[in-house]
């Protein structure tokens, strides 16, 4: 049997590869322990699309399961309008795009061509200010695309016995930080908030 792997661990993988793993070990016990408000806010913002309350027109998909064969990935997407083939991530908020969303949304987009559907443009929606921010295809933006495809191996590939963290920034910030067994910073426990 052949494992695919969630889109989302692409923005987890990059943030720090053990995420995914601390992730699949606590699972969704007692998320408020290593949950900060920012994961809870965000797990809010998105419940209109997964319990598929965002729209009634029949045009738009919400909430699918998604996969590709080519790229071992699985996942579901925000919102495609298969009118417009218009693909929509929504994010509670946004400051900067990160890579880690470009690669989500390229999944996606990707995962959606391989179960036949045309998608001819891509976007993110910030809920909080309601900007819309346009993507590039994929295939308009070629280093990206490498990029994403080299994570996506990368992740494909990933030993976590093998793995040194570098940034005791990203370890401060991680909601893992404390249960991690090789943190940078300094464990602050996180579950009294």
């Amino acid at each position: 049997m052949e494992l695919y792997l969630k889109i989302t661990y692409l923005n987890d993988f990059i943030f720090c590869p053990l995420s995914i793993y601390y992730h699949q070990l606590y699972g969704d016990l007692a998320e408020r322990l290593y949950y900060d408000n920012a994961q809870l806010d965000g797990k809010a913002a998105h419940s209109a699309i997964d319990e598929k309350r965002y729209s009634t027109h029949k045009n738009i998909l919400q909430g699918i399961d998604v996969y590709s064969d080519e790229f071992k990935l699985c996942g579901k997407i925000d919102i495609f309008d298969t009118e417009k083939s218009l693909l929509t991530e929504r994010k509670k908020h946004i400051e900067q795009i990160y890579d880690g969303y470009i690669f989500q949304l390229y999944a996606q987009c990707l995962c959606l061509r391989e179960m036949g559907y045309t998608v001819k443009e891509m976007r993110f929606y910030s809920s909080d200010d309601n900007k819309i921010y346009p993507q590039k295809l994929p295939e308009e933006n070629p280093e990206m695309f490498e990029k994403f495809k080299s994570t996506n191996e990368k992740m494909q590939f990933f030993n976590p016995a093998e793995y040194i963290p570098k940034s005791p920034e990203k370890c401060r910030n991680c909601i893992y930080n404390d249960f991690c067994d090789r943190p940078l910073a300094q464990k602050s426990y996180r579950g009294g908030n």
